[in-house]
């Protein structure tokens, strides 16, 4: 089975602490991103959401941080509700004079191949490029 990661990336013209705001602080969140019932940035901590393509269905996500390094880096479990697979979704920040680099790594996703075409990394890659170049790009925009 191929286990290759899906990589996203995107560089935005704004200091890494603006965007790791955007990233754990559950306000912040709901704006751009999924809507939280509650989210704290400690490893350890659970949260989920439920999220889908616009058109079709939802489904609930489990979410568990991993990692965490201050404006750097966050890592969690992604998996879904009564469906098998499991895998991680890790966010780094890497800050150059006024610009950030965040790179998104996606990887386990083929522990979800058996669960239809909502799960195939094509699908993945639509939604996290979405995020990356829409969604985050135009919250950074409203708030600068």
């Amino acid at each position: 089975m191929k286990t290759d990661a899906l990589i996203v990336e995107h560089t935005y013209n704004v200091p890494a602490n603006k965007i790791w705001s955007a990233l754990t602080d559950n306000n912040e969140i709901k704006k751009w991103y999924f809507q939280l019932k509650d989210f704290k940035p400690e490893v350890g901590f659970k949260f989920d959401f439920l999220g889908g393509p616009e058109e079709g269905p939802h489904f609930l996500h489990l979410c568990e941080i991993t990692q965490l390094i201050e404006e750097r880096k966050l890592a969690y479990s992604w998996r879904y509700d009564g469906y098998p697979g499991n895998s991680e979704v890790c966010w780094e920040l890497f800050e150059k004079a006024d610009q950030t680099r965040v790179v998104i790594t996606h990887s386990g996703i083929e522990s979800f191949s058996e669960n239809g075409k909502d799960f195939a990394k094509d699908s993945f890659k639509g939604g996290w490029t979405y995020f990356l170049n829409d969604a985050l790009k135009n919250y950074l925009e409203r708030e600068a």
